[in-house]
C-alpha cells in the first residue's frame, strides 16, 4: 500500500499533467476565467467572425453601379470600426485569455486599409487613400507582421507579402516615390527569405511582382529639381485654385463630367496590380488632391477609422484591365444608364490595334 508521501507525489504528478493538457486544449480552463473576461473573448470572437463574413461578401458585390454596394460597405465599416476599438480597449484580456497575436492585429488593420482603398476606387474620393495609408503605415511602424517569419506557416508569410504589395499601390497613388523604393527593397528581402525557407510554387509569381513594380517606378520619372537640386514629385491631380480659366464664351454648369471608363488593353505595357502606366496617369488627371482626414480626428496620434470626408465632386471611375467585350459592354451600359442629366461619360481606351502586315505594333497603339 503506497505511503502518504507516495500518494501525494502521484496526485501532484496527475495535477501537473492535467494542467498541461488544459493549457494545450483549453478544455476545463473556463472555470478559472472570470465571467466578464469570458464575455470579452466571446464578444471579440463574434466581431472577428462577423467582420470576416462581411469582408468576404465584398467580392460578390457588383463592380459597376453607384448604389448597390453602399449599404453593404457601410455595415462592413461599422463592424471593423467596432472590432478595432474593441481590441484596443481589451488588449490585455485578449492577450492573456484569447492568445491574441500581433500578426492578427495587423491582419485587422490591413483589412481596414483595404476597405478604405476599395472605397476610394468606388467613390474616386482621394482622401480615402490617406486613410488606407495611415493603417498600412502603422502596420509597418508597429511591426505587426514581424513575428510571422519565425513561424513555420507559409500562409502567414504570404499575408505579409500581400500587405506589402497593397501598401506599394497606395504609395504609388499618393506619389510617395521615396517610400515606394524602400518598400520594394523590403519586399524583395521578404520574398527572398520566403522562397529560401519554403519550397513553394509561387516563387516565380512573387519575382514577377518585383519586376513589375520596378519597371513601373522607372517608367514614371516625372520629377522636377528644386534650386537645391532636391527632387519634387509632380502630381497630375487637380489642386484647389489651380483650375485653368474658362475659354471665352463658355458657361459654367452646362455639362458635368460624371463618369469615366478607363481601359488598358495593350499587349505589352508597363503595369502593376492590373494598373497600367497610362491608366495610372489618366485616373490621377480626373481626381482632386487628397485631404488628410486624420487632422479631423478628435484624438491626434490615434489610429481609428474616420468618418466620411465632406463630399467633393469627383468623376466616378471604372478601371478595366484587359476586359472581355462582354465586361466592357456591361460597364459601359451600366454607367450610361445611371448617368445624371446634363452629364458626360468619358471613355479612355488604350489598346493594341489591328493593322495590315508590315506595320509595327507600336504604330498600332490606339488611344482615344
Amino acid at each position: 500500500m503506497p505511503s502518504v508521501s507516495e500518494r501525494s507525489a502521484v496526485m501532484l504528478q496527475k495535477s501537473k499533467s492535467l494542467k498541461k493538457k488544459t493549457a494545450m486544449t483549453g478544455v476545463g480552463a473556463e472555470d478559472d476565467i472570470p465571467l466578464c473576461e469570458r464575455k470579452t473573448v466571446t464578444d471579440f470572437c463574434y466581431l472577428l467572425d462577423k467582420s470576416k463574413q462581411l469582408f468576404n461578401g465584398l467580392r460578390d458585390l457588383p463592380q459597376y453601379g453607384h448604389k448597390q454596394w453602399q449599404s453593404y460597405f457601410g455595415r462592413t465599416f461599422d463592424v471593423y470600426t467596432k472590432l478595432w476599438k474593441f481590441q484596443q480597449q481589451h488588449r490585455q484580456v485578449l492577450d492573456n485569455r484569447y492568445g491574441l497575436k500581433r500578426w492578427q492585429i495587423g491582419e485587422v488593420a490591413s483589412k481596414i486599409g483595404q476597405l478604405y482603398y476599395h472605397y476610394y476606387l468606388r467613390t474616386s474620393e482621394t482622401s480615402y487613400l490617406n486613410e488606407a495609408f495611415s493603417f498600412y503605415s502603422a502596420i509597418r511602424q508597429r511591426s505587426y507582421y514581424h513575428q510571422v517569419n519565425k513561424e513555420d506557416r507559409p500562409e502567414l508569410v504570404v499575408k505579409k507579402l500581400r500587405y506589402y504589395a497593397r501598401f506599394i499601390v497606395v504609395c504609388l497613388l499618393l506619389n510617395k516615390m521615396d517610400l515606394v523604393k524602400v518598400l520594394v527593397k523590403e519586399l524583395s528581402e521578404e520574398i527572398e527569405d520566403y522562397t529560401q525557407r519554403f519550397n513553394t510554387e509561387d516563387q516565380l509569381e512573387w519575382n514577377l511582382v518585383l519586376q513589375e513594380v520596378a519597371a513601373f517606378v522607372e517608367a514614371d520619372p516625372l520629377i522636377i529639381l528644386n534650386d537645391d537640386n532636391s527632387g519634387v514629385v509632380i502630381s497630375n491631380r487637380l489642386q484647389e485654385g489651380g483650375m485653368p480659366p474658362l475659354e471665352q464664351g463658355m458657361v459654367v454648369g452646362q455639362l458635368t463630367l460624371a463618369d469615366a471608363l478607363i481601359v488598358g488593353n495593350c499587349n505589352n505595357q508597363v503595369k502593376f496590380s492590373e494598373l497600367t502606366i497610362d491608366m495610372f496617369r489618366m485616373l490621377q488627371a480626373l481626381e482632386r488632391e487628397p485631404v488628410n482626414l486624420a487632422t479631423q480626428s478628435s484624438k491626434p496620434g490615434t489610429l481609428e477609422p474616420n468618418e466620411k470626408p465632406a463630399k467633393r465632386e469627383n468623376p466616378h471611375k471604372y478601371l478595366l484591365y484587359k476586359p472581355t467585350f462582354s465586361q466592357l459592354y456591361t460597364f459601359l451600359s451600366a454607367s450610361f444608364k445611371e448617368l445624371p442629366a446634363n452629364s458626360v461619360l468619358l471613355v479612355y481606351l488604350s489598346a493594341t490595334g489591328v493593322f495590315p502586315a508590315g506595320r509595327s505594333e507600336c504604330e498600332g497603339t490606339l488611344r482615344h
